[in-house]
């Protein structure tokens, strides 16, 4: 099997689309950073429109975005790249567009606006994927894509703290951000588009293609829509549990965000690097067991004495991120190997659309579950993602099976 040993920044840059693509990259993480957190801050603010209203009007338009991907995946799977991710760009450049067109009060062009923004968000990763894959290849692919998402993270906490610093303009303040955004997505998508990357499925590398119908992958879609929910752990499930269950200062849930962003930007490439002495499918089993295991660590945490709970939590909450830091450089990666290049984009799609589904529907089930204790919460999720590492763990891989039958083929004539 081979393996990455080393990190060189410069082929690193090159794996993942080369510098202005990178740019490209940074550009948007920093846009989404300085919008996405405060999109619903701008519904209540600058529109005067209720949270509730906000709220839903915000899921509708991740949920609906998730009706684009099967299009999505048709679309690279005709060889698209570069002009899928710079789609993705300029359609999240209309939402803003739409926002600040929105009189208050409007709800329906806030909605409008959301599904555009959900749109592009849904269909982004998918293609950058297909991009990362047309690239490079082999453990340099899972690199790259490691990288990507270290550089991303990066952006959005940039984007977040710049938002953050001038939230005291109030609602002025917010539509000049909002503004911003929309500028930063149409420089992206120039910079994304300007790449020019074509693919040729049926010229891909003899190592990387394998005849064939799209693979099901049933049991990792399945899966992963249980494991995505690491990724709202953070947002949603600490900063809930902390200052409404243990009543601790607000303060610890930030400091939490913080730590899992910076972990992930240093972390995420080294470790990426490290897992390539052992197959995917090994390592997102892995990221199950020690995402559950954190699960039941909070759990013991949220059980301590007054005082003891709230930092047991934070330190158990490194675990988590490295158990979501193994998951994040496995699971794209695996998906990629295991789909042929012709339907890639369409693997890739079903995959983001477990993604979405999982993040659309894991802030219901968190707060339904903490509803009735740390236990429900902590123990059902961490039953769950054990179930979905068992479930992953014992399939092989498309590419190991077909293998292995063209030898038995050879050995019997």
């Amino acid at each position: 099997m081979a393996t990455t040993t080393k990190i060189q920044p410069r082929a690193l840059v090159r794996a993942s689309g080369g510098p202005r693509y990178a740019v490209a990259l940074a550009v948007d993480a920093l846009g989404t950073g300085m919008l996405r957190p405060f999109l619903l801050l701008y519904g209540v603010t600058v529109l005067r429109l209720s949270a509730s209203a906000t709220g839903i009007a915000m899921t509708a338009g991740v949920v609906v975005g998730l009706v684009c991907m099967p299009a999505v995946g048709r679309w690279l799977d005709r060889g698209a790249r570069s002009t899928v991710v710079a789609a993705s760009m300029l359609v999240r450049v209309v939402g803003v567009a739409l926002l600040l067109a929105a009189p208050a009060g409007h709800v329906w062009l806030f909605a409008t606006a959301a599904l555009f923004l959900g749109i592009g968000n849904q269909a982004w990763p998918a293609a950058h994927a297909a991009l990362v894959a047309t690239v490079a290849h082999g453990r340099e692919r899972d690199a790259a894509l490691a990288g990507a998402r270290a550089l991303r993270n990066a952006g959005l906490g940039v984007g977040a703290l710049l938002a953050t610093a001038c939230l005291a303009g109030g609602t002025t303040a917010l539509q000049a951000l909002a503004a911003v955004t929309g500028l930063a997505y149409l420089a992206a998508a120039a910079l994304a588009w300007s790449v020019h990357l074509h693919a040729h499925p049926a010229a891909a590398p003899a190592r990387d293609r394998i005849d064939g119908p799209a693979p099901r992958m049933r049991a990792l879609l399945a899966a992963n829509v249980i494991y995505v929910f690491c990724l709202n752990v953070p947002e949603i499930a600490l900063p809930l549990v902390l200052v409404a269950q243990l009543h601790a200062s607000p303060v610890w849930s930030a400091a939490i965000f913080v730590a899992n962003t910076v972990l992930v930007v240093t972390l995420q490439v080294p470790v990426t690097v490290l897992m390539s002495r052992f197959s995917r499918r090994t390592m997102l089993a892995l990221a199950g067991v020690v995402l559950a295991a954190s699960y039941l660590g909070f759990l013991a945490a949220t059980s301590l004495g007054h005082g003891w709970s709230a930092p047991a939590v934070a330190a158990v909450s490194v675990v988590c991120t490295i158990g979501e830091i193994i998951y994040a450089g496995s699971a794209t990666a695996l998906v990629t190997v295991l789909a042929p290049a012709p339907v890639l984009g369409r693997a890739l799609a079903r995959f983001q659309l477990s993604t979405g589904f999982g993040l659309a529907v894991s802030p219901a089930v968190i707060t339904a579950l903490a509803s009735h204790g740390s236990a429900a919460l902590w123990g059902s999720l961490a039953a769950a993602t054990l179930l979905s590492a068992s479930a992953v763990a014992p399939e092989k891989d498309r590419r190991t099976r077909l293998s292995g039958y063209r030898r038995r083929l050879r050995a019997g004539s």
